[in-house]
């Protein structure tokens, strides 16, 4: 069973939509959906087909915080082409482990994006709501072009057909923490994947 990386018996302290205070400990980890030796070869992968794709280009790479940092910090160093970075923080889970489909924008980005060749890049697309919602207010501001670099795709949840050009995994339609994914805002620094099984 996958435990916490500090070794330590962990409890989160984390609410659910109503408002409720439930503990989750490291017993809640459940199996490991993608590993960490996976995780390194996509990465890998994708950072090889966008150094063809974009091959001439200086692509600017949009992260949505927080839960893509760390796939971005090793997307970036995978693609070997000039490129820059911003970032973007959007909401649409607050406390519950389920999207409620409404989006705020929580941090706006720095840079413009007119005339650039801009790659969103997302931890997980669930229902799709959040994406599509990004991708029309990026589009709005007049990109050259706009692409979207999904780590995973949780299969059977969306509610809108996006096209994504890049994606690393479909994984199941459990909820999944690690590598960047939190629940409570713990577990992000797990290298791997792994399913969460919240107490009743």
């Amino acid at each position: 069973m996958p435990t916490d990386p500090s070794g330590d018996s962990t409890t989160v302290t984390g609410s659910d939509g109503a408002g409720f205070v439930h503990h989750i400990d490291e017993a809640a980890l459940g199996r490991v959906v993608v590993s960490e030796e996976q995780i390194r070869a996509r990465i890998a992968a994708l950072g090889d087909e966008i150094t063809r794709d974009y091959a001439g280009r200086a692509p600017l790479l949009i992260c949505v915080l927080k839960g893509a940092f760390i796939f971005l910090a090793d997307l970036a160093r995978a693609i070997r082409l000039p490129l820059e970075v911003d970032f973007m923080a959007v909401s649409s889970y607050g406390a519950s482990t389920r999207s409620s489909g409404v989006v705020r924008i929580v941090k706006d980005l720095d840079l413009d994006l007119t005339g650039r060749h801009v790659i969103l890049v997302e931890d997980i697309v669930d229902s799709g709501l959040t994406l599509t919602y990004l991708r029309r207010n990026l589009a709005a501001r007049q990109p050259a072009s706009l692409d979207v670099c999904a780590l995973f795709v949780r299969q059977g949840n969306q509610k809108t057909q996006e096209e994504l050009r890049y994606v690393g995994f479909e994984i199941p339609p459990a909820f999944v923490l690690g590598y960047g994914l939190d629940v409570g805002e713990r577990f992000r620094n797990l290298p791997y994947v792994c399913e969460f099984d919240p107490p009743a």
